[in-house]
């Protein structure tokens, strides 16, 4: 299990209605090419070894009999296969004919699991054939020569050397329920549920199934594996898709198509759900005493103990270069206007709250300044305020280029807010006079002394004309602490304070789509040039000589290494590991680990200034917050992390 991924299989072979022998011979071929897939979970449908639909064959015991010895030929055929299976299966107990899901390991029966809740509505007439698993006397059976294992469905099936590879099962209907089974499997620890499941479609149906699975595995922070009857069902009243899904934490990992028989696979990242459960804690088992105390006849759970193997293929499930930037176009779309109306709602309570007259902005012609003056125009539009008193501040110092100012000028007049140039050479070089420092030493002084006299301009125009300075910092250089202290650093409000730069880009081709005209081709140029803080000189062509990127690494990288590494915590190693995955062909190892090494430097270094940031609205699952998301001591060592990294 490399990384805390298990890989997982929903295997939907060729079936024929009451062929126990056709069927078992498939679900053994499936087994033999899951394991060579290097799968360490594989589930089949519900009743798969002879079929749903067998209607009133169910109460022939010929039939019962020939699936209790297909049972036992699949049980054997796994022998030497460490791949845990689960195949659905009509089983004789107590009298009674379940419905059941047995769980298989290694030449052996681990458990089990009958179907607690029987749909009797519509098509289904199942307690016809069936009991529930509540009538079941007796908690053990013995399906093979006598061997007793559980029957029950609290049975965790534990990987003795992966931890959190837990995995606990249902059968079909019990996912549609209110009090479904998986809800007290994941409560006792099953990081992942399997659901056997024989669901015939309609119209709108697989969109309700695929919605079901999500909010289930989302709500249960837990892998979600389900397996469909396809083709090969009886279709005297029904069809069947074949509709397998592989979920995570609300995620769609893997879908298969419909009416596609074959086998669908997914690594589902069960170190990453221990992590989150571990996050929630305090609300995720806080009802567990008390259902304890009503439920005092609970007797509690199996454990059955089984041994997996180790899978080093490389992953099949594929993970975004901008987790922070959806990739469907729709849906950036949406969420563009989202982020950018929670962005304008926060800053029209702190208008409303503080009675400001004007809010003050520092435009350099950069990205994220230009982000934060559209944000705060839609802001005064919404409360029906004059974007003229919108004061956007050009302040051109010994790094402003021609385009930059242009382009500030250009969008500050487009946007109908008011422009002031105050240029800052002569105040810091009086500045550089009156603390004794050379101006031909182009040091962290004589950058950071440009960037104060800047924040100091906007502070005291503040009180000058009752406003507010708006903040322009985003999420990425937050992170990366590239900001200079008490400089642009600090505002009264952070508009952008969670956003991170990659996602800057989309919300600022947003508005410019939306806006059109003349801010739609100055927004273009903003997008088309070079990130900086211009504040060394251009170069002999009047062109931006210092590069962000070039400094701090790549934001797409760092901004993928902040998803995994303060979203969920995952270890540098693990983040390599994805990104390297993610990254294939874009940048090599080399390049990944000096940035990644860069970025938890700088990540630690730089906490003090996270300690005292200005507030700013969250808009996404991440945020720096020191009163909010992020509390960390300024003096923490980053030596675990960076030990990770050799």
């Amino acid at each position: 299990m490399k990384y805390g991924f298990v890989k997982v299989c929903a295997a939907t072979p060729e079936m024929r209605v009451a062929d126990v022998d056709f069927n078992t011979q498939k679900i053994i071929e499936a087994i033999k090419i899951s394991a060579e897939n290097g799968s360490q979970l594989t589930v089949f449908p519900e009743l798969s070894v002879c079929g749903y639909t067998c209607g009133d064959l169910f109460n022939q015991p010929a039939l019962i009999s020939a699936c209790e010895n297909a049972v036992k030929k699949i049980v054997e055929s796994t022998q030497g296969i460490k791949t845990l299976v689960f195949v659905g299966a009509p089983v004789r107990h107590d009298g009674k004919l379940f419905n059941c899901a047995i769980a298989i390991h290694s030449g052996r029966i681990l458990a089990v699991i009958p179907k607690t809740f029987l749909p009797n509505y519509g098509e289904f007439y199942e307690r016809r054939h069936f009991s529930s698993s509540a009538e079941s006397i007796t908690d053990y059976i013995g399906l093979i020569d006598k061997q007793f294992v559980p029957f029950t469905t609290k049975v965790l099936f534990m990987a003795s050397n992966c931890p959190g590879f837990t995995v606990a099962a249902e059968i079909c209907e019990d996912l549609w329920t209110a009090q479904s089974p998986s809800i007290n499997h994941a409560h006792r620890g099953a990081n992942i549920i399997v659901n056997l499941s024989c669901s015939d479609e309609t119209v709108g149906k697989a969109e309700y199934r695929r919605t079901l699975i999500k909010a289930q595995s989302g709500k249960l922070v837990c892998g979600y594996v389900y397996c469909d009857a396809g083709e090969g069902e009886s279709s005297t009243d029904m069809t069947f898709a074949g509709h397998n899904v592989i979920a995570e934490n609300g995620n769609i990992l893997a879908e298969s198509k419909l009416f596609e028989n074959g086998l669908l696979y997914s690594e589902i990242d069960v170190e990453m759900l221990e992590n989150e459960r571990s996050r929630t804690a305090g609300v995720y088992y806080s009802d567990l005493k008390e259902e304890k105390k009503a439920h005092p006849e609970d007797t509690g759970y199996y454990r059955s103990v089984f041994t997996t193997f180790e899978n080093e293929d490389d992953l099949t499930r594929q993970f975004s270069k901008t987790p922070f930037v959806p990739e469907d176009g729709a849906t950036l779309s949406e969420r563009s206007e989202l982020v950018l109306t929670i962005q304008q709602k926060g800053l029209e309570k702190r208008l409303k709250h503080t009675g400001s007259k004007t809010v003050l902005i520092g435009i350099s012609g950069g990205l994220d300044s230009a982000l934060a003056l559209l944000v705060t125009c839609r802001a005064f539009r919404a409360l029906g305020k004059d974007t003229k008193d919108v004061i956007a501040v050009t302040m051109p110092g010994y790094g402003t280029t021609q385009k930059t100012k242009g382009n500030s000028l250009k969008l500050i007049k487009a946007l109908g807010a008011t422009a002031k140039t105050i240029p800052i050479t002569g105040s810091v070089l009086k500045h550089f006079k009156d603390i004794g420092h050379d101006p031909d030493n182009r040091n962290v002084t004589y950058e950071n002394a440009q960037a104060r006299m800047r924040t100091m301009i906007l502070m005291n125009l503040a009180n000058d004309t009752g406003g507010l300075v708006i903040g322009t910092c985003d999420l990425s250089e937050t992170a990366l602490g590239w900001s200079t202290y008490n400089g642009d650093h600090m505002a009264m409000y952070g508009v952008n304070a969670s956003v991170p730069k990659t996602l800057v880009k989309h919300l600022i081709a947003y508005e410019a789509d939306k806006l059109g005209g003349e801010v739609k081709k100055i927004l273009t140029s903003i997008l088309n040039t070079e990130i900086s803080p211009e504040l060394l000189p251009p170069d002999e062509d009047g062109n931006i000589a210092q590069k962000t990127e070039d400094i701090v690494g790549p934001y797409i990288l760092h901004d993928f290494f902040i998803y995994y590494a303060v979203r969920y915590a995952f270890p540098p190693d693990k983040i390599k590991y994805l990104a390297m995955q993610a990254f294939k062909g874009e940048f090599d190892k080399k390049t990944i680990e000096k940035w990644l090494k860069s970025f938890y430097e700088r990540f630690f270094k730089h906490q003090f200034k996270r300690s005292c940031m200005p507030d700013g609205v969250k808009v996404g699952s991440v945020s720096l917050s020191p009163r909010g998301d992020w509390r960390m001591p300024s003096d923490a060592v980053a030596s675990i992390w960076l030990d990770l990294l050799k």
